[in-house]
């Protein structure tokens, strides 16, 4: 059994438009209290003058169109944030993703909330989708949500091979 704190965070996820780390497109976040799902976001935005890098596109599949009517992150912030500030964040790829709600939040002239991180990409040492097929976790890459769900359940894995030792 999982001692409860270490069973409560908050995995995110982040797909951008293009190059530049405030260019969100897309919220994926996923709430575990007690090692069970509790809440679920999954959100496009428009990023910044709606404008999308072709290479990025081609990863996500998301375009201007999709993110023509979407609010800006700005105007979803408060939905997010009661399960960011003072909590676990994990990530897949944390430097990249916490890099990405820091940098967007500090475009919109938002502070920065404390919280800690964690990143699955450095307790396994390898990408998500060849971590899901390991483990038979459902993916749909580059999905925001779908890979904040991946990533909570390898977290959760994680702690449960802790908590054996």
């Amino acid at each position: 059994m999982l001692p409860d704190s270490k069973a409560n965070f908050t995995a995110i996820d982040f797909e951008t438009a293009h190059g530049a780390y405030n260019s969100i497109c897309q919220i994926g976040l996923v709430r575990i209290e007690n090692g069970v799902v509790v809440h679920t976001i999954s959100q496009l935005v428009q990023p910044p003058d709606n404008y999308y890098h072709w290479g990025n596109v081609r990863v996500h599949g998301i375009t201007k169109k999709h993110t023509a009517n979407a609010p800006t992150f700005n105007q979803v912030w408060h939905l997010m944030e009661p399960y960011i500030t003072n909590q676990l964040v994990v990530a897949h790829n944390a430097k990249f993703d916490v890099t990405c709600l820091k940098k967007t939040l500090s475009f919109y002239e938002m502070p920065v909330p404390p919280f800690n991180h964690a990143c699955t990409y450095k307790i396994f040492n390898s990408n998500l989708k060849s971590l899901a097929e390991r483990f038979n976790i459902p993916l749909k890459h580059h999905d925001a949500l779908s890979d904040a769900m991946a990533c909570a359940q390898l977290y959760l894995n994680y702690l449960n091979t802790k908590a054996l030792v």
